[in-house]
């Protein structure tokens, strides 16, 4: 794995406390870094994403004696589920403290905060001595980057220096919880589902089934509309028989992002993309594998929709792709 070195961080600090842009890795995606108390750099990270000022960022901390600093109440709930996930890919809602701009929680009056498991991106948070926001390092609306050249490709290095710590392990954003309501709730999925949290906590939470679009103030990042889509268009299909039906049809080139754990052979011009079988490995190849389709230039990127119910990662994955397919 790629480690930054002393020098990395220390240029990469120096860029955060002089208002600018750090790409940094954590073990979902790389985020794009700002002080998260400064609102005038925070402003910069909605305008070089054209990011809607009505969609929060998750503030990332260095651990919980942080986190208190950015909240204004720290509920049993939350140090248990701290306890059980922190480092980790869990983000907690909260009421937020005075110090936190309005920007960063779109004027709402809970912040979303997190400990990310990066080696790296803990380094950066503790030698800047504050939190930091990061939302992901793309140009809104667009495929969440899981590598450093994902960010380059997008952001050149004047506006946004990246911070390499080769590519992420978990590969999908983090679940969002909402603890500033009487019985907590998922607002967004990931890796860490309801059930999960009950074993690991005893903490019952709600994990609703989510909309498309939210209904009145936006309190988690990664839900407004489409999200994490490639330019060239995104098209489920649920079987192999719509699949070549499909693939018959495309006048140009599509790249086909096989069903999970099967090699499937297509005919030129179009290509294929194999995935993992299992969920941890798909939602860890996902989002690269639709950066490598969308490199390819297709009329059409075609998606064999996992059905599988093994894991509850299967079903963060579907959310991913339904948003991807707009």
């Amino acid at each position: 794995m790629t480690h930054p070195s002393a020098s990395d961080i220390g240029r990469a600090v120096e860029r955060l406390r002089g208002g600018g842009l750090v790409a940094f890795p954590t073990e979902t995606v790389y985020g794009l870094g700002a002080d998260a108390l400064d609102a005038d750099a925070v402003t910069r990270v909605f305008e070089v994403k054209g990011r809607p000022a009505e969609n929060p960022l998750i503030v990332h901390v260095s651990g919980v004696e942080m986190a208190r600093r950015v909240v204004s109440s720290w509920p049993g709930v939350a140090g248990a589920l701290a306890g059980a996930f922190w480092p980790g890919p869990l983000t907690m809602v909260l009421p937020r403290a005075g110090c936190v701009p309005d920007v960063v929680t779109a004027g709402g009056t809970g912040v979303a905060v997190r400990v990310p498991d990066h080696d790296a991106a803990v380094a950066l948070i503790e030698a800047f001595g504050g939190p930091i926001v990061g939302p992901s390092a793309n140009p809104s609306g667009y495929l969440s980057p899981t590598r450093a050249e994902h960010v380059r490709e997008r952001f050149d290095e004047e506006t946004v220096l990246v911070l390499d710590g080769g590519p992420c392990r978990t590969g999908l954003e983090s679940t969002v919880v909402d603890l500033t309501v009487e019985v907590p709730r998922i607002l967004r999925r990931g890796v860490i589902d309801a059930s999960l949290i009950l074993e690991k906590t005893s903490v019952e939470v709600d994990e609703p089934q989510l909309p498309d679009e939210p209904e009145g103030a936006v309190v988690s990042p990664g839900v407004l509309g489409p999200h994490y889509q490639p330019d060239a268009p995104v098209e489920l299909v649920t079987d192999i028989a719509r699949l070549s039906a499909r693939l018959k049809e495309c006048t140009g080139r599509a790249v086909l992002l096989s069903p999970p754990g099967r090699s499937v052979r297509v005919q030129p011009p179009h290509e294929a993309i194999n995935m993992p079988g299992l969920a941890s490995g798909y939602a860890r190849r996902l989002y690269a594998a639709l950066h490598e389709a969308d490199a390819k230039s297709p009329e059409l990127i075609l998606v064999v929709l996992p059905v599988l119910k093994d894991s509850p990662v299967w079903e963060a994955i579907r959310d991913r792709l339904r948003r991807a397919a707009g």
